[in-house]
């Protein structure tokens, strides 16, 4: 789930003062106690009193004594200088922005003087401050102040960049009505714009490039965005519309558009439509991929076919993996072994693919090939090397490292000027303002440095970093960084009081939100478990448990336990079932239950490979996986990965301990295991 970081969160907390607001914010944060020096408090003390009032445009200095040398010092002036952005002269913004040269408060200020000397259409002021690479805005803001000194546009100079994106800020506007006025938006540069807002599904790109557009051309412009926002009405009226090259386009792609949404709907169209419009070979092949796989994705009758049909150029990694996805789900074992001889070496690599070929093995009884993929699958700690592992009897392969301390490192750490900034942020439980301190430091430090930084950000209980760090390294084996037990007794009572896994639970958060305890996603979704307010307030109402509006979401002590009962909730509507109630929580339970009622005759391995979309897929395989991780975690060993894989309709009961699974570094084959593969070709159910 995407997510967003609220700013306003340290708003509230600071420019009202409110001490319960502020340890909300530290709770929120993941802080621990820490024992910090009376200084230090009294410095932090001062600051959050020092930062409200420069927000608030209160006389901040009197009570910013003693904090010349405090880290976030250079923060107070910028807030002070921001508010008072409408008066403030140039001589101030300049001393502030030579003092501080490269700090993110001087960057935010220069902005925020930009952006007020542009809405004044103050050009002068404007070009003293302004400089390249400030984002789209400001961009077209400086060329607007060309404009206003009678300088025409060049479009390789001044366009060429901004022209290739599909959407732009209003800011833009009168530069590209003037490059119109110009003559330089040519009717093939307003094409190939075009083309790409349709490529990115922009449709409100394409209307206003059609203003630049005459006649057919306006009509066609048009058409390709009614493509977009209503595939059917183009396609009703597709028989009256003339077969040109712009027309043909739009057709094309409202065939696309609809086979998403209704591939049966879409194969009625092209069967009319085909022969009535000259598509060429680019056109054909998108349509036909569009096609077979949306089909296939329907699990249709003849999906299989199609796809094995598409032209060899067509074909795409998504034709060639759902050509698997569909012999699997229909059981015929023979296509799913040559969909899978289809695949690319690299496709090949993966896990996934890896697993199918020898359950595909198993299933036609080459045990001997079944065993040999197993087992070497079985080393990874993945969720289909965890369900390798299963097939084979083999014990789980996990292989945790300790990150040693390198005290050069860590010294370098602690000494770089904005580390010392990011964890000073966090300790006052602004998480924006760490994040973008520690997004700034951190590439610049060696790898070595970085390690040492992402642990100590986890000791400091800032646990999201060390996530985040050693899964982009590839550090993968530091398992106690990369799987964190954070409020460990909160979430174990939790889930155990709403009758759920608490390794279930932690593998939610971890997935969620990596532990970001002020996480929202672009739909309002909230905290460490991603709720929506309406959702929570709905829990907390039958359940009893607490709630204090939207903003309470931040707090673990409100999200966790609200978080988990949800959990539970959702899972009651699918027997119980972890991995069903998994995808209903990432895809909505309306999805999962569609789902079911499409599909529910498979088997969990085939409908979790089937399920449509490719990030609730990616999903559950995470959370059963991290599910396994984390109950190694808490227990030493966990539970099979095939214990929370119940078929459709059987009865979960999570009280239920199933024997536990053996953790080794690298999995071998008991003999026995083994001799009775290769003679039966049966593995573990």
């Amino acid at each position: 789930m995407k997510t967003v970081f609220p700013s306003r969160l340290r708003w509230r907390v600071y420019l009202h003062g409110s001490i319960t607001g502020f340890l909300l914010a530290v709770a929120s944060a993941g802080v621990s106690a820490q024992t910090v020096s009376p200084s230090l408090q009294q410095q932090r003390d001062a600051f959050r009193a020092a930062y409200a009032a420069a927000h608030s445009g209160q006389d901040w200095r009197p009570l910013a004594q003693g904090l010349k040398d405090y880290p976030l010092y250079p923060y107070l002036e910028a807030a002070a200088l921001q508010h008072d952005i409408k008066t403030a002269s140039r001589a101030q913004i300049d001393a502030y922005l030579q003092r501080y040269a490269g700090m993110i408060p001087a960057e935010d200020l220069r902005k925020s003087e930009l952006g007020w000397s542009a809405h004044q259409k103050d050009w002068t002021t404007f070009r003293h401050f302004y400089q390249p690479g400030l984002g789209d805005t400001l961009t077209c803001d400086a060329l607007q102040a060309n404009l206003a000194e009678g300088k025409p546009l060049d479009f390789d100079h001044d366009l060429a960049a901004l022209w290739q994106k599909t959407s732009l800020p209003s800011a833009c506007d009168p530069v590209l009505d003037s490059a119109f006025t110009q003559g330089l938006l040519t009717p093939q540069r307003v094409w190939d714009r075009i083309e790409r807002a349709a490529d990115a599904g922009n449709a409100r790109t394409i209307d206003q490039s059609a203003g630049w557009l005459t006649g057919t051309d306006a009509a066609a412009a048009e058409l390709v965005a009614d493509a977009l926002r209503s595939p059917v009405d183009v396609l009703k009226k597709a028989s009256t519309v003339a077969d040109t090259p712009r027309n043909r386009e739009a057709v094309a792609r409202a065939l696309v558009r609809l086979a998403r949404r209704d591939s049966a709907q879409a194969i009625m169209y092209w069967q009319s439509l085909s022969d009535r419009f000259a598509f060429n070979t680019r056109q054909r092949d998108r349509i036909l991929v569009a096609l077979a796989l949306y089909n296939a994705v329907d699990l249709g009758p003849d999906a299989i076919q199609r796809l094995a049909d598409l032209p060899p150029a067509a074909q795409t990694d998504a034709t060639r993996e759902w050509r698997v996805r569909v012999a699997v789900a229909k059981g015929d074992w023979k296509a799913a072994q040559a969909a899978l001889a289809a695949l690319t070496p690299e496709e090949m690599q993966r896990d996934e693919w890896r697993y199918w070929k020898a359950r595909v093995a198993q299933k036609l009884g080459d045990g001997t090939v079944a065993l040999d993929g197993y087992t070497a699958l079985a080393q990874q700690a993945t969720f289909y090397g965890f369900l390798a592992a299963d097939q084979a009897n083999l014990p789980y392969s996990i292989c945790p490292q300790t990150l040693p301390t390198n005290a050069d490192a860590l010294a370098q750490v602690e000494a770089d000027p904005g580390m010392i900034r990011a964890f000073e942020f966090f300790a006052l439980g602004m998480l924006p303002d760490a994040r973008r301190e520690w997004d700034r430091a951190f590439p610049d430090l060696t790898p070595v440095e970085q390690r040492q930084a992402a642990a100590l950000a986890a000791r400091r209980g800032w646990y999201d970093r060390a996530v985040f760090a050693f899964g982009k390294s590839g550090d993968l084996d530091y398992y106690d960084l990369r799987f964190p037990l954070a409020d460990k007794q909160r979430v174990l009572t939790s889930a155990n009081n709403a009758r759920i896994d608490p390794a279930w639970a932690f593998a939610i958060i971890r997935a969620e939100t990596a532990w970001q305890t002020d996480a929202q996603s672009g739909a309002n979704a909230r905290g460490l478990m991603q709720l929506l307010p309406g959702t929570a307030q709905l829990v907390a109402r039958r359940s009893g448990l607490p709630y204090d509006g939207s903003a309470s979401l931040y707090d673990p002590a409100i999200n966790i336990p609200l978080g988990t009962q949800y959990l539970a909730n959702v899972a009651m509507r699918f027997d119980g079932s972890p991995w069903l109630a998994s995808a209903a929580y990432n895809a909505g339970p309306v999805n999962a239950q569609r789902w079911v009622d499409s599909r529910g005759n498979l088997d969990p391995e085939a409908f979790i490979l089937t399920i449509p979309f490719n990030e609730t897929r990616d999903y559950v395989t995470r959370v059963m996986s991290f599910a396994t991780i984390y109950g190694w975690r808490l227990y030493g060993e966990p539970i099979p990965i095939t214990s929370r894989l119940p078929a459709i309709g059987t009865p979960y009961d999570p009280s239920v301990d199933p024997a536990r699974k053996q953790v080794v570094c690298r999995a071998t084959v008991p003999a026995a295991s083994a001799a009775a593969v290769a003679r039966t070709g049966k593995a573990s159910p």
